[in-house]
């Protein structure tokens, strides 16, 4: 199948060393493609070369002429548009469905009738997905789309593009995101890239059976320099007459063996801890915040002892940063008491970058204007090599923030943050802007400090990884102001939350039975029996009707993964995503019947 997107030996350079030498990208109809590799690699702008909004000063770049691009800017431009409606629908082109922007923004959580100029940052980005997404172009490319957007979003966003016929060329830091939307992966290192023909959830293997690959050619190389070089002084034939070819080889494999650029260093650095804290950290007892009719906090009670890492998500607007900096200090609750432990000293990574001033210098910035050396672990460090801890490069030393990738200011807000010492952690979507190896390595530091962490994620696996205990509006669906703390992390959440659900489930139905039986309160529906014929047969029946709808469903998935399907036949995969959703339907239905009989078997079994 011929692409209808493809980039050639790209290359661009602004001034240093390149950018992009030789990176390239091909993109065929439905293809899932995850564009991976280390902040300052160039994934952003080989994708807005793709998307035609930079220009490469030399290589390849072929898009199929009737092929509709849409691309998803950062900072959307609202200039001109007196609605979010309005902004959405410019997107559209003649034949598109204005409907489907009225459906995005629904699901998306915006009315249309929202000032473009007074949206947040979450809201902003929200909108202008809604407006790529409408035309249902032939190539998406999405540039950290869960970025400010809550956890239920970005899980309806999964599955809107697993239906999606566009194909999808995306850059994000979430894992989980990655594994569940991507079919391909193309990473970019050192100016050039590479492709592997799996998704995201098969990358680290490869990447480093990759670098192992190349590591071992350098060694090679190395020892054929050496028996080139012993030749050359001690060869007989050298000595009579010098082998110009094999002079000519020998100065060859040198400039190859000196000129080789291994991959891009990791973060090494180890967070500064203070001394110890109190054994108790946090007391909240029965705290409550409200704002006009809104209940944000209902009474809500929380000890938060020594070595505690907690997790708090919540759909956007549900009050976590308000819970937080009650938690804090930082709020003081309409009623009930915080009160905080002793010894703390508290570092703070805010998600806002509040306290970035664009004209401040990275080394003023780090050293907050006291020279040229800061205090990391007791000992006085120059902040040019702190800095290179962190990846950034000595002459980088006075850049002004403004110029930084929203990856290396997330990389130098880290490295201020872990230069304090602190007992407790306040992290505010720390996992923003991060890649994946500079994730892994905050993982590590929060998984071992030996402080408190309270952390404000969206990133599933993230939280999975890191906490022992989470915080969650007890009915995410409709946030009343009631939250609830549940052992471990996000999936075990989900877990316990769903226990809960069919424990609430199982008492309205014995309820139910004995307002129907007019039985007295203490009774149950115990009292009717047993379960008739036809729920017997049912109990018995849906856990096999379950299985067949669920193999069903996997049938059509396999055949709607061949990328080429929608192109030769649009026909059939409309046909089989309309009998998945079908399918999906009614797997639930029998799911919430067979939960409900088993609940009523135990009622009665007793």
């Amino acid at each position: 199948m011929p692409p209808i997107l493809k980039l050639d030996d790209i290359f661009l350079s602004f001034g240093g060393a390149p950018l992009l030498a030789g990176a390239g990208l091909q993109v065929g109809p439905g293809d899932r493609i995850c564009l991976v590799g280390r902040n300052g690699s160039g994934k952003s702008t080989l994708m807005k070369i793709a998307a035609g909004m930079v220009e490469p000063q030399s290589g390849e770049v072929f898009r199929h002429p009737n092929a509709t691009i849409r691309y998803l800017e950062q900072a959307p431009d609202f200039a001109h548009y007196a609605t979010v409606q309005a902004y959405a629908e410019s997107g559209l082109g003649p034949n598109d469905d204005p409907y489907r922007v009225t459906y995005l923004l629904e699901h998306l959580g915006l009315s249309g009738e929202e000032d473009p100029n007074t949206l947040s940052g979450g809201e902003s980005r929200r909108a202008a997905l809604a407006r790529v997404m409408a035309p249902e172009p032939d190539i998406l490319m999405l540039d950290e789309p869960t970025n400010h957007l809550d956890l239920p979003t970005i899980e309806w966003l999964e599955e809107e593009l697993r239906k999606t016929k566009s194909a999808l060329v995306v850059i994000s830091h979430d894992r989980r995101f990655l594994e569940r939307v991507s079919t391909a992966t193309v990473w970019l290192d050192r100016g050039t890239s590479r492709r592997l023909d799996r998704g995201f959830s098969h990358f680290e293997v490869w990447r480093d059976e990759v670098l192992e690959a190349e590591e071992l050619e350098q060694h090679k190389l190395g020892k054929a320099i050496e028996r080139e070089e012993h030749w050359l002084r001690y060869g007989v034939t050298a000595r009579r007459k010098r082998n110009m070819r094999r002079l000519s080889e020998l100065q060859t494999m040198r400039s190859s063996y000196r000129g080789h650029k291994g991959p891009q260093g990791t973060v090494q650095a180890q967070i500064t801890e203070g001394r110890e804290s109190g054994k108790l950290v946090i007391e909240a007892e029965d705290i409550t915040k409200g704002y006009e009719e809104r209940t944000i906090v209902a009474p809500f009670s929380i000890r938060v002892h020594r070595g505690d890492r907690i997790g708090l998500v919540g759909p956007n607007g549900a009050g976590k940063t308000t819970l937080l900096k009650m938690l804090t200090g930082q709020l003081a609750p309409d009623a009930g008491v915080v009160k905080l432990g002793t010894n703390l000293e508290i570092a703070t990574l805010d998600q806002k970058r509040e306290d970035l001033d664009p004209e401040d210098t990275l080394s003023h910035y780090l050293t907050d204007g006291r020279g040229e050396t800061l205090l990391v672990n007791g000992e006085q460090r120059h902040v040019a090599g702190y800095m290179k801890d962190f990846l950034f490069q000595p002459e980088q030393i006075r850049t002004p923030i403004r110029n930084l990738s929203g990856g290396e200011r997330a990389r130098l807000m880290l490295a201020r943050m872990m230069a304090k010492p602190s007992n407790l952690l306040i992290l505010d979507e720390p996992t923003n802007d991060l890649d994946i190896e500079t994730l892994d390595l905050l993982q590590e530091i929060v998984a071992g400090y030996n402080g408190t962490v309270i952390l404000v994620s969206h990133d599933r696996d993230f939280l999975d990884r890191t906490v022992t205990s989470t915080i969650a509006p007890a009915n995410p669906d409709a946030p009343d102001g009631r939250w609830i703390e549940y052992a471990g992390g996000y999936t075990d959440m989900l877990v316990q939350r769903k226990g809960a659900l069919e424990e609430r489930r199982k008492a309205e139905k014995a309820e139910k039975a004995r307002t129907e039986t007019g039985a007295p309160a203490g009774e149950t529906v115990k009292a009717r029996g047993k379960l008739s014929y036809k729920q017997k047969f049912a109990l018995e029946n849906l856990p096999k009707e379950m299985a067949k709808a669920e193999a069903e469903i996997a049938l059509r998935e396999k055949k709607m993964a061949d990328p080429a399907l929608f192109t030769k036949d649009p026909a059939t995969f409309n046909r089989l995503a309309a009998e998945m959703d079908k399918l999906r339907q009614s797997l639930v239905k029998m799911e919430e019947e067979w939960l409900e009989l088993e609940m009523l078997r135990e009622e009665l079994e007793g």
